[in-house]
């Protein structure tokens, strides 16, 4: 088998990602392309497809947010994802048991003796009636469950009862609390009820391959899918490290020396943390950075490719910061894509700057 390096991989994955050219493609599009786009920033999504995108406006993604025909909830490796209505059906029922194991594994030591079919049972009648916040749920608990950590239970809700994070939280411009209801409900659709992982498989190839098993495995949270993924009939590579890549017929596969230009990523983005091995954009010993915030904020900054910069926005403008020594030719080209950033985010006349190094 042929034989793809990291920076062939890197290219590869730029491609695929729309992040060596801009796309013109809808926001629906993409998103449906990306498989999905992660959310726990509400707002990192609108950054996530304005570097994608070579006609991106806010107003489009926000109507689409308002029009339910994208969603935020917990899907893969049960974390909050942004992705279509349809694809939100087939995909929570596809990694259900990801996002269950997930609650048992944060807070099975507070559930003591706790009926967690009542509890879901429960959390569903509530958000059914209307949409709550965790905290609303959690009194509604305390008051049924008085000897159980209310606290805890509260939780469990979104993670045993496929819900959705509703409006106006996740609009471009507005605020809100994160307030859920189920994604059935707020759909207005019953989920699939025998989803295809061979189709989910292939889709994610498409964005982020060639990849291995196990990287599939870490996109999704799923386990035990290399049966599933050995018998598609999928081309094949090996990496350096003689792990075998699946792939798509048609995945693009772009030389390891094709040009990579400045991108701009908000928090959490999937391209880098979409694998297992992430040495394909993280240089060694580089860990992705996990901040707090509503997004469309900070985030990291790809340099020839590789995750070699942090962002941040602040009142007098926008500040960054490498992690190391960047050519005279790189800094000029990341002031010039942080101030298109700047334009997209209404603050064009704030300056870039750079800290640390």
């Amino acid at each position: 088998m042929t034989v793809l390096g990291q920076r062939a991989l890197n290219r590869a994955l730029l491609a695929r990602q729309h992040l060596l050219e801009r796309a013109s493609l809808s926001a629906t599009e993409m998103v449906g392309h990306l498989v999905g786009m992660q959310g726990q920033a509400p707002l990192a999504p609108y950054v996530a497809l304005w570097t994608r995108l070579s006609a991106f406006r806010p107003e489009e993604l926000a109507r689409l947010v308002t029009g339910r025909d994208v969603v935020r909830g917990l899907l893969m490796r049960g974390t909050v994802h942004l992705v279509l209505a349809d694809d939100a059906r087939v995909l929570r029922p596809l990694v259900q048991r990801v996002v269950a194991a997930g609650y048992t594994g944060h807070f099975g030591r507070r559930v003591g003796g706790a009926d967690l079919g009542e509890v879901a049972a429960l959390g569903r009648k509530l958000l059914e009636e209307r949409p709550r916040s965790r905290r609303q749920v959690q009194d509604a608990f305390a008051e049924r469950w008085p000897e159980h950590d209310a606290e805890a239970l509260s939780y469990a809700v979104a993670y045993l009862v496929p819900t959705a994070q509703v409006t106006p939280r996740g609009v471009w411009g507005e605020t809100g609390p994160a307030r859920l209801t189920t994604l059935d409900g707020w759909l207005g659709r019953p989920l699939a009820e025998d989803p295809s992982l061979e189709d989910v498989v292939r889709r994610y190839l498409r964005a982020f391959g060639p990849a291995s098993v196990a990287d599939v495995q870490a996109w999704s949270g799923l386990t035990k899918v290399r049966d599933v993924v050995e018998a598609m009939g999928l081309r094949t590579f090996r990496a350096e490290s003689g792990e075998v890549l699946y792939d798509v017929e048609d995945g693009l596969l772009p030389g390891p020396d094709v040009p990579a230009p400045v991108r701009f990523l908000p928090e959490y983005d999937n391209v880098l943390l979409g694998h297992a091995d992430r040495g394909r954009v993280l240089p060694p010993g580089r860990r992705v950075p996990l901040p707090p915030g509503n997004g469309a904020s900070r985030g990291t900054l790809l340099v020839d490719g590789f995750y070699r910069a942090d962002w941040r926005l602040h009142g007098t403008g926008l500040t960054v910061t490498p992690h190391g020594r960047l050519a005279t030719g790189q800094r000029a080209e990341i002031v010039a894509e942080g101030g298109r950033l700047l334009e997209f985010l209404g603050a064009g006349e704030a300056e870039v700057r750079f800290g640390g190094i």
